[in-house]
């Protein structure tokens, strides 16, 4: 189960406890009271479950100046800070304990509806008729008195409490602290004391807290709460006598009906000898006794905090009824208004934003179904990307075989071009040689030494003949044949002619 913190702001005076509660065990781990003069913490004789190490010794912040109440508050919240530095705050249940003129209690006496929402509405109703006070439903609730009739408790404006809080959360480095719920000061004695201390049906019962600034006046009837007392402006700084508080006493109980005291139960900054003396002597017949603690785990705290425990006993009555709130053993009154629920969300909206929410869930499943849309396509774009590049990694290699191929080919032309033309002159020749073939072989006498080209289709042949006829006789079966010059060679006994000659090759 969290720890609890129960801050209880009074005037100038605040009053935290840490409380949790573990295996049907409340242990109360910290009480620290912070006013505009001195700031008091106590510390832990050993380790704790809910901090770490010893929480220090007590700490003091003393000649204050009480004007300048901005420095003052910042002050008291650094010592508090300092005074809790041990504990995980954020792991923790803030708890405001609330008390009159921040909380104001109103008797309904209207008609009773089994639906409590309704009945809050009549009674937010009947407020607003009464009081001329506009509440939301979040701001009131309601408990039974013994009997029967229903007692309305509700909060209106800023809470000082809350603001000392989220100053505290500030300086601690956190946008907020978690805050379930508001708790009445009152309220929460009463319940403590019912719960911790037995009477008998018929006896009357005065719970009477003290104070620095402050008093009140709580009675019980029974087990069960009878009447509240207004808050009184009397406390251990502003005391002269005891005499006001009996003269107060003797009024609440002419306004609640109550006809005699059975029980007084003390609790608070004063619970001294002279105190309780007094009460023994203005009522004789009642049970004067301190308000015990003897079901909580104290082990936590040191003598001085122990004596001085009942100065805390608003906040811990307070954090005790939380407890048995989340128990089920009980049903007390439950305040959250509504900005500060909305001031904890960690996304706050207004009820246009609500408004807008579906269409924000439609437009985002538009656009989620969309793009995995798109997803779904781009893998098959990818695919098809990646088949696309095997491809063209293939094909650069045949590119690359083919080039070699294409290489051979481009100089198969030209080959292919100079055989041709190789081919035509071969021809040409050819039949040049066949026709000087036929002539020589039908002469014998007439032969060529040396053929030489001279021009694109001109020979120039020189060679020897026996006949100078025969050489005539070749230029005239030619008719392309020029003879130059026929010149008279003997060969050793036989005349001879050496000739020269251009033949045109057609």
């Amino acid at each position: 189960m969290r720890p609890v913190v129960c801050v209880y702001c009074e005037g100038s005076d605040t009053k935290l406890a840490v409380l949790s509660k573990e295996k049907n065990e409340i242990i109360v781990h910290r009480t620290v009271s912070a006013g505009t003069s001195a700031v008091t913490s106590s510390n832990d004789s050993g380790m704790s479950d809910f901090g770490n190490d010893d929480f220090g010794d007590d700490i003091s912040l003393d000649n204050m100046s009480s004007s300048d109440s901005g420095s003052s508050n910042s002050a008291s919240i650094a010592v508090i800070s300092s005074g809790l530095s041990e504990l995980q705050l954020n792991k923790a249940d803030f708890i405001p304990v609330l008390t009159e003129p921040v909380l104001s209690y109103h008797l309904y006496e209207g008609e009773k509806n089994e639906d409590k929402s309704k009945l809050i509405e009549s009674v937010v109703a009947d407020i607003r008729n009464t009081k001329n006070i506009f509440l939301e439903p979040s701001c009131i609730d309601i408990t039974e008195l013994n009997d029967k009739s229903l007692l309305s408790v509700f909060v209106e404006n800023d809470i000082p409490c809350v603001d000392f809080i989220g100053s505290l959360a500030s300086y601690r480095g956190r946008r907020h602290f978690k805050i379930p719920t508001l708790k009445s000061a009152e309220l929460s004695l009463a319940h403590y004391v019912s719960k911790s201390t037995k009477f008998f049906p018929e006896d009357y019962s005065l719970i009477i807290y003290i104070g620095k600034e402050y008093s009140k006046l709580i009675f019980l009837e029974g087990q069960k709460l009878k009447h509240l007392g207004a808050t009184l402006d009397i406390g251990t700084k502003n005391l002269h006598t005891y005499d006001v508080y009996f003269s107060k006493i003797l009024l609440e109980m002419e306004n609640g009906g109550i006809p005699k005291l059975d029980n007084i139960i003390l609790c608070g900054e004063d619970r001294s000898e002279n105190l309780i003396l007094s009460f023994y002597g203005t009522f004789p017949e009642a049970n004067v006794s301190e308000l015990k603690f003897d079901e909580l785990n104290l082990t936590n705290l040191d003598e001085e905090a122990k004596r001085n425990l009942s100065e805390y006993s608003i906040p811990i009555a307070a954090a005790i009824e939380y407890f048995d709130e989340l128990d089920k053993t009980y049903s007390g009154i439950h305040i959250l208004p509504k900005y500060i629920k909305e001031s904890q969300k960690t996304f706050q909206f207004g009820w246009h934003s609500y408004a807008m929410l579906p269409l924000i869930f439609l437009v985002t499943f538009f656009f989620t179904f969309r793009a995995l849309g798109n997803v779904e396509k781009i893998n098959e774009l990818d695919m098809q990307i990646q088949d696309l590049t095997l491809k063209q990694q293939q094909n650069q290699a045949i590119v690359g075989e083919i080039e070699p191929l294409t290489l051979k080919i481009n100089s198969f032309d030209a080959t292919q071009a100079i055989l041709d033309s190789a081919t035509v002159g071969t021809e040409v020749w050819g039949n040049m040689i066949t026709n000087v073939s036929d002539f020589v072989e039908r002469r014998r006498n007439f032969w060529m030494t040396k053929v030489e080209g001279i021009e694109d289709n001109k020979v120039l042949v020189t060679g020897y003949s026996l006949s100078r006829s025969v050489l005539t006789e070749f230029a005239t079966t030619n008719n392309s044949t020029l003879l130059k010059n026929v010149l008279y060679d003997p060969l050793r006994d036989r005349n001879a002619f050496s000739y020269n000659l251009n033949f045109k090759i057609k």
